[in-house]
């Protein structure tokens, strides 16, 4: 942690800071290609940092009921600990959608666009749980980490836990690299023409939980619950290749015989791949992610530059232009009262121009403690 003066600021909240930070970066690039002014994201960042933060922490309350119900006061001591990853991404993507609808938006689009920035939060995030010492994995060789990993120093020295007296798997390590290996398929995909709207989203939950599944079996202080035998069997029998090289980590039978976020990201994954075959076999309405993007709410939301159509809700036209001798009414960005060139021509060539609507481009290229 950082002491300056009286102020303690802890290097978990810097790093979530951090990935939350680069993530709204990425989000407001791509946004530039839909025509999304950069104001969009930050009150999305706004008001969903702080929703995906509560709902992580009922996630983990939910899990961890039977001692909470008895001290209700810790349910709001966040500092000590206790938010769930899911619960987060539950969380932000609800705020999402309430939001891109008050805006005018297509929330599948606004969340595809938000996809990888969420990503890559989770990839920097995990470092926090590296600085705590927290969300590892079983016991592990030395040598394993050093030989086998080839980690350098730093991180072989933190995954010792004093308290155990024996090295850990870096679950974080797996997790972060994995986030990297989907922020590069994120970035390839959605340039693709193939692509269509939501199905960015879906590839993002889909991967992420195929490799939370498998990495979450590692951990030894995973959130549980006692379920169904056969349930267990299951799940233990699809992690079962792994055995080839990792050894489970322990699960208290007090937390139960099944772990949540194992079971969640299984049906995570089922989920996606459903929602992607549904939507393939859906061929009355497709909307590629590539299309123009406009707002229901055109003259709020779209930024300046570009013309405006008041009275439609239909994609935008390319307005005609003249290099010699044209009028175009435009809408400004910090003003909603139209503003005329100063090229010559007849108020009846601008009204017309006006009328004709805008253009939205979409060309571009890339720029780019708890559960």
């Amino acid at each position: 942690m950082l002491e300056i003066g009286p102020l303690v600021i802890r290097w978990y909240g810097v790093i979530l800071a951090l990935g939350a930070v680069v993530g709204l970066l990425l989000a407001i690039q791509e946004g530039k290609r839909f025509g999304i002014k950069s104001e969009f994201f930050m009150d999305l960042l706004l008001i969903g940092a702080p929703t995906a933060i509560i709902a992580a922490r009922i996630y983990y309350v939910a899990f961890q009921w039977d001692h909470y119900k008895n001290n209700l006061g810790d349910v709001f001591k966040i500092w000590e600990g206790g938010i769930a990853i899911y619960g987060a991404i539950a969380g932000a993507l609800i705020c999402g959608y309430f939001f891109s609808k008050a805006k005018g938006y297509s929330f599948w689009r606004i969340a595809d666009i938000c996809a990888p920035g969420l990503l890559v939060g989770q990839m920097i995030g995990r470092w926090g749980n590296f600085v705590n010492q927290e969300a590892y994995g079983g016991p592990v060789e030395e040598s394993f980490l050093r030989d086998t990993l080839h980690l350098p120093n730093f991180i072989v020295e933190q995954m010792y836990i004093i308290k155990d007296s024996t090295f850990v798997h870096p679950t974080f390590l797996y997790e972060s690299l994995w986030s990297l290996l989907g922020l590069l398929l994120l970035f390839v995909i959605r340039r693709r023409s193939f692509l269509r709207e939501g199905e960015l989203i879906a590839t993002y939950i889909g991967w992420y939980s195929l490799g939370r599944f498998f990495i979450e079996a590692l951990r030894t202080d995973s959130l549980g619950f006692t379920g169904p035998t056969w349930l267990a069997n299951l799940i233990n029998g699809l992690w079962t290749p792994m055995e080839a090289v990792f050894q489970q980590g322990y699960l208290s039978p007090a937390y139960g015989n099944i772990r949540s976020s194992q079971l969640i990201a299984l049906l995570l994954v089922l989920g996606a791949i459903t929602f992607i075959v549904v939507r393939r076999l859906n061929i009355k309405t497709i909307t590629y992610y590539n299309d123009p993007l406009i707002s229901t709410k055109a003259v709020a939301a779209v930024g300046g530059g570009q013309v405006v159509d008041k009275d439609t809700k239909n994609s935008p036209k390319k307005s005609s232009k003249n290099n010699t001798d044209s009028t175009t009414t435009i809408v400004d960005s910090k003003s909603d009262s139209p503003k005329k060139s100063d090229n010559q021509g007849s108020d009846s060539k601008a009204e017309q121009h006006a009328d004709e609507g805008g253009h939205a481009d979409t060309s571009g290229g890339d720029s780019g403690g708890g559960e």
